[in-house]
């Protein structure tokens, strides 16, 4: 090979490596995000959980109320 063919492909190399780092880094970003996420769609959940019981529990009472007056 010649020497341009070979620093052509070095080249090519240290690009390649620097775009894998950067991908690396953006993945990990990714990770994270992904891991803030999860918490917060669990405590959601949870807070949808608490809110139908409580609407679940004003229903009876309103059940209970009627069937009272009725």
């Amino acid at each position: 090979m010649s020497l341009e063919l070979l620093v052509t492909l070095e080249e090519k190399i240290q690009s390649t490596l620097e775009t894998m780092e950067l991908l690396n880094l953006e993945l990990e970003e990714e990770k994270q995000k992904n891991i803030e996420l999860a918490e917060e769609n669990k405590q959601l959940k949870i807070e949808h959980h608490t809110w139908n019981e409580k609407v679940a529990g004003l229903v009876n009472l309103l059940r209970e109320e009627n069937t009272q007056t009725s």
